[in-house]
């Protein structure tokens, strides 16, 4: 199973590369036939953007990518196939290199492949020693502490003055929350489908305590999950794709 979660993972690395490239160049070009020099997206934006066709290309490419990678954390380990994505980060900065006609010089090819050799060994010491911790409702309280207060602060900081931000934001703050959807997405998938979870609440025998933190979880994950996808929207818009997919997965 693990053998088939690394593939599963690195596909979803390749296919999270492509969508980037192609949002990026999206927003970019709805931001030059704006003529406008800010560097973050509005709401309105955001909706203007389900109009691009190569924006939705790449979001049904990311969310390709996304289910490629929750199938890989439903057979490994978190630790195991999590790190994988950095790959992106590598075939990235080859893609953007190509299509901004750009030739790489020897410092990011020597980067390029020491980050390629350190994934691979990663990946074979993980795939040795990787264990699934268990995550009690004591420790999930935490990470939902976490994670509820991150959100909290990284709203209101955003929605108080997301034109202030320099582009190092967006990504910092898009990394963070990214983090918190694996971790979370891990946790609900564990607690609906190996600790059934799903069936109680299909028949309604409901154990409230512990299906009520499930539900908290996955209502966490996916409000991480589209505050993070405007800040990266927000990336798009203020820097390169390759510096974006580098804050996701490293």
């Amino acid at each position: 199973m693990k053998v088939i979660a690394i593939g599963l993972a690195l596909l979803s690395a390749v296919a999270l590369a492509i969508g980037a490239q192609l949002q990026n160049d999206a927003v970019g070009i709805q931001k030059k036939a704006a003529l406008s020099g800010r560097s973050h997206v509005s709401f309105r934006q955001l909706l203007d953007l389900l109009k691009h066709p190569r924006w939705i290309t790449g979001l049904a490419i990311s969310a390709f990518a996304l289910i490629l990678q929750f199938t890989a954390l439903l057979l490994a380990p978190l630790i195991l196939v999590q790190p994988i994505g950095a790959i992106a980060l590598v075939i990235t900065s080859v893609l953007n290199a190509r299509i901004t006609k750009t030739k790489l010089n020897a410092a990011s090819m020597y980067a390029i492949a020491l980050c390629t050799a350190g994934l691979g060994a990663f990946v074979v010491m993980a795939h040795q020693v990787a264990v699934e911790p268990e995550i009690d409702d004591n420790n999930l309280l935490l990470i939902l502490g976490l994670a509820i207060s991150l959100i909290a602060i990284f709203s209101y900081i955003f929605f108080s003055g997301a034109s202030k931000f320099r582009p190092l934001t967006f990504i910092i703050g898009a990394g963070v929350l990214y983090g918190f959807v694996a971790t979370l997405t891990k946790v609900v998938i564990k607690r609906l489908f190996y600790q059934d979870g799903f069936n109680r609440m299909v028949s309604g025998n409901i154990e409230w305590e512990t299906d009520s933190l499930t539900v908290l979880a996955l209502l966490s994950m996916l409000a991480a999950a589209f505050l993070g996808g405007w800040f990266v929207q927000n990336a798009y818009a203020s820097g390169p794709p390759d510096l974006v997919i580098a804050g996701l997965t490293v």
